[in-house]
């Protein structure tokens, strides 16, 4: 197999008899590492090895120092600008534009670019159009055409870019000499400091080598070509006659420079290899349909490897490290050595997780009357992870349970602190400087907890020394207050870059790396996920203050560069493979379109090589969803057997008319609901849907009423009563009602958040109407209200085991007595409406304006005289319709009203009680009948907001 590294080894080898007169330099340690492994395969005889370094080594080793950490430096910049601002903002509103100028400062020095002029003012733009001795036509075009599309700008935007624009210069001058004199500096300024004095640097004791460089910056070039010019340095060139000889290739973008340049040139080898051309390789593209789709395949490919095999020589890029451990987990048995060059994000890290969901909590702390309280939705999210689960299982459980009965929106902490010692810890509301000393006693415990999880651990070890390197460096900054806003924001930014670094041999096994770390190395058998546009190469742009034609025009990198280098990490994969498998998605991600990456694109078009593309497909059914069909079976017949009336005159449950209106709806979410049993899951909702606001009015109805029954000691409402309740008794009555809603304690404080609130106000006015209404019809006397009575009722009905008793019960809002008439009142706060052309039309389910609300109150006036069978009065079935209550033809009694007729009053139920009487039969016959099973509703407009429509596949 053709390798780079080891070609020049030998190459060396032969040329230099004693290598330790020689200094090896490489763009990174890990090709140094194989590259020093060449040389010891080819050396016969015990020899001084020669000394290997990085480019930065010499550069730092020139400088006579390292670079201090960007934290560090970002607080240094943060003075200088407060010295230069008049009214500078604060530290954390800094911090994320001034990373990004310390970048550009970086870049500025890295290229050997003129700061000043660079940073030059509009205001002395005729002065510099006067002094363009130091820029070429083609820099002098570019910087115009910004500063004309500058002038095209509105004034606001002008003034605001030459405000900020002018201070940049100030701030480098400046910046530079605060580091000179605290000792500090970043890499780019020891570059440039270095390349500045090349004239008073000796000459090197070890003849110099470079090997494998590729895209140079503007002060590695020049030192390389000191190197080269004064001391006679040796280059190496990693490169191919594909991409070099074509002008359009964009992974030859710098070679090309270099080659025409009158020292590198002549470096270049007189023939240039031809390795991708002439190697045949065989190529294989695949489509998956998701990313996750990649792990097996690459699993597939590796098991398709039969016999010996050397995995030295086989690679997997990852240009997605969160396909790092679903490929390790896919990796085939006959694999039994991994080397993972590529640091895991601790980001990706439950233990990660649990912490920033700690500090996300704290964002969400309210104080009222002194409690601390937790918003319900951090709180959830923490009890629901194992860390506390572990901690306190069976208390996370009920307090979970508590919550979602409750509808609480906000928890004490001494509820959550009951849970004991670490939910204490947790759950507390930090100071700002609390928050270095909180977080490092909860890793602490968090790791005592961990001592099993070794992995863990050592996500948990990683995230500690970063929030000990954090908290020394803000430990020097005395004057500096840190808001927890901006620490959480911090924390985030700065631990995500964190990754846990596998430990193993680096020369054995299959290599699974990330796209940079392949340079220099050459391998028989390649295999990159993640081929996708945007993926490799990436899309993210350069971060920068400067503009993109001043950035161009002064030789600062700019995305071209950035696009070259990729490429170039692309093509030289292919110097020495014989076998190429590229993986890409189809779909869509984070809106953008699952495209294949545009080297794939190229390949097809421009090379001699035979690829093949396969589409992966994942098995899935493309068929509709059949329709669902429960038969009546005897096992589920007998899940209808708990609404049979027993020998003792009991039943296990009994038919109520919202039970019976699903099945008329829908036959397969009856069986679900009741008889299955699959509840809907509960949610805490800060919300006041029209649910909650109807249970709300059902329930100050009741309170209102029976309070008064129970002070006055009588049931008859007179006219001059009505002035004491809206006056009086009203609010009491919602505060009660909203502490049975939410299952609060009698003592408990019902504290209102706005909805509530307006809720509140809305049900006082509802509530004020219906006592104006009543006192118009005062006086009545109250015979039930809901809690009060449950209302049962048996029916016999014919099925095919004979005739059988059903159970029905029903709870009445209200039954009242008014001039000798017994009112069966349901409170709605939907749109129901009172009219129905007849009886059969309440259980006709092919009706789609079946009035369900009719239905229901038909039903209580079935289960009042089934109560009463000695009643003679007129049972007047009535709703009191929320939406309507304002009407002045407000009506609450039901109509028979058919189209473009006038409605008949509904005056007796007992005129229509055989009517009605039949009709049930005959639905609850249906539903005991073994040939009509359980099936879907026709109707899929019922579906739209039926729970179990993602089940059924509606």
């Amino acid at each position: 197999m053709h390798s780079f590294l080891k070609n020049t080894a030998k190459e060396i080898l032969e040329k230099h008899e004693n290598l330790q007169n020689l200094s090896i330099v490489l763009p990174n340690r890990r090709a140094g590492l194989f590259f020093t492994q060449h040389l010891g395969t080819l050396i016969s005889e015990p020899t001084w090895m020669p000394e290997v370094k990085t480019i930065e080594d010499i550069f730092y080793q020139y400088a006579g120092q390292r670079p201090a950490d960007d934290l560090t430096l970002i607080f240094e910049l943060y003075r200088v600008y407060q010295d230069l601002h008049p009214n500078p903002e604060d530290f954390d509103r800094f911090f994320f534009w001034g990373e990004m100028i310390l970048k550009d400062f970086n870049d500025v020095d890295q290229f050997m670019a003129d700061a000043k002029r660079l940073y030059h003012q509009l205001a002395e733009f005729k002065e510099f159009e006067s002094d363009q001795s130091f820029l070429t036509e083609g820099q002098v075009e570019l910087i115009q055409q910004f500063w004309n599309s500058f002038i095209r700008q509105d004034r606001m935007h002008q003034e605001k870019f030459l405000k900020f624009w002018e201070l940049l210069n100030p701030l480098y001058q400046s910046f530079q000499a605060s580091l000179d004199v605290s000792g500090l500096a970043y890499s780019g300024k020891l570059y440039r400091k270095v390349v500045e004095a090349l004239d008073q640097l000796e000459k090197p004791e070890k003849h110099t080598i470079f090997i494998g460089f590729n895209a140079f910056t503007g002060t590695e070039e020049k030192l390389i070509k000191h190197f080269i010019s004064r001391f006679g340095a040796e280059i190496f060139w990693d490169l191919d006659g594909y991409y070099l000889n074509d002008k359009n290739q964009e992974a030859g973008l710098f070679f090309r420079e270099y080659q025409r340049d009158k020292v590198l040139g002549p470096t270049f080898p007189e023939i240039i290899p031809t390795q991708i051309q002439s190697r045949n390789a065989k190529i294989h593209t695949y489509a998956t349909p998701l990313k996750t789709n990649q792990a097996n395949l690459v699993g597939t490919i590796l098991e398709q490897v039969k016999g010996e095999e050397n995995w030295e020589e086989t690679v997997v890029i990852l240009p997605d490290e969160q396909m790092l451990f679903p490929i390790l987990h896919s990796l085939p048995d006959q694999i039994d050595k991994v080397n993972v060059t590529m640091g895991y994000p601790v980001k990706n890290a439950p233990v990660y997780a649990f912490l920033e969901a700690v500090l996300e909590m704290q964002r969400f702390i309210k104080i009222e009357d002194g409690k601390v309280l937790f918003y319900h939705q951090a709180v959830r999210n923490l009890l629901s992870s194992i860390y506390l689960k572990t901690a306190n299982p069976k208390f996370c459980e009920d307090l979970l349970l508590d919550i979602q009965a409750k509808n609480q929106i906000n928890i004490s902490q001494e509820n959550l602190q009951k849970g004991g010692e670490f939910f204490a810890l947790i759950f507390q509301k930090l100071e700002s400087d609390q928050l270095f000393a909180y977080l490092s006693k909860l890793m602490e415990d968090l790791a005592e907890r961990l001592k099993e999880e070794p992995l863990q651990r050592s996500y948990l070890y990683q995230c500690f020394k970063q929030l000990t390197r954090l908290r020394e460096v803000f430990a020097k900054q005395d004057a500096l207050r840190v808001n927890r806003e901006f620490f959480i924001r911090l924390f985030r930014q700065v631990f995500r870059e964190v990754k846990l670094p596998f430990e193993g041999e680096p020369l054995q096994g299959l290599q699974v790396m990330g796209v940079l770390e392949t340079r220099n190395l050459d391998f028989r058998r390649v295999i990159i996920c993640n081929m996708n546009e945007s993926s490799f190469p990436p899309s993210a742009g350069l971060n920068s203050m400067i503009p993109f034609n001043i950035r161009r025009a002064f030789g600062l990198p700019v995305q071209e560069q950035n696009d070259a280098i990729y490429a170039y990490t692309f093509y030289r994969l292919l110097h020495s493979a014989e076998e190429v498998h590229m993986i890409y998605t189809t779909s869509a991600e984070q809106g953008k379109a699952g495209e294949k990456s545009r080297y794939i694109q190229q390949m097809m078009v421009e090379m001699g090589l035979e690829i093949r593309e396969e589409v992966i497909f994942v098995p899935i059914d493309q068929k509709s969803p059949e329709e669902i069909i429960i038969p009546k079976v005897p096992e589920v017949l007998g899940l209808l057997d708990r609404y049979l009336i027993r020998p003792d005159g009991t039943s296990e449950t009994a038919f109520s008319p919202s039970a019976l209106s699903v099945y008329l709806d829908c036959r397969l979410k009856f069986y679900l609901q009741y008889l299955a049993e699959l509840k809907e899951k509960d949610e805490v909702s800060e919300d006041i849907d029209a649910g909650v606001f109807g249970n709300l009015a059902h329930y100050s109805m009741e309170n209102l009423y029976q309070g008064f029954m129970e002070r006055k000691k009588r049931d008859v409402l007179e006219p001059g009563d009505f002035k004491d309740l809206q006056r009086l008794w009203v609010f009491p009555a919602i505060e009660q009602a909203v502490r049975t809603h939410y299952h609060l304690e009698d003592a408990a404080e019902t504290k209102l958040n706005g909805q509530m609130a307006i809720a509140r106000d809305v049900l006082q006015k509802y509530i004020n109407r219906i006592l104006e209404i009543d006192a118009t019809s005062a006086p009545f006397r109250l015979v039930s209200l809901e809690k009060a009575k449950k209302y049962q009722a048996k029916l016999l009905i014919q099925t095919s085991q004979g005739s059988r008793e059903i159970a029905l019960r029903g709870i009445i809002d209200r039954v009242d007595e008014l001039n000798g008439a017994i009112r069966l009142i349901d409170y709605k706060s939907g749109g129901d409406k009172k009219e129905f052309p007849d009886i059969p039309s309440l259980f006709d389910r092919e009706n789609k304006k079946r009035n369900k609300a009719a239905m229901q109150t038909m039903f209580y006036g079935l289960l009042y005289q089934a109560t009463y069978p000695e009643n003679t009065a007129v049972l007047k079935p009535a709703i009191f319709n929320l939406r309507e209550l304002f009407s002045d033809d407000f009506n609450p009694y039901l109509q028979l009203k058919q189209a473009y007729k006038t409605g008949i009053e509904l005056n007796d139920y007992r005129d229509y009680q055989e009517a009605y009487e039949e009709g049930l039969k005959g639905l609850l016959e249906e539903m005991y009948d073994p040939e009509v099973p359980f099936s879907q509703t026709d109707d899929v407009e019922k579906c739209k907001y039926c729970p179990y429509k993602e089940m059924c596949g509606r």
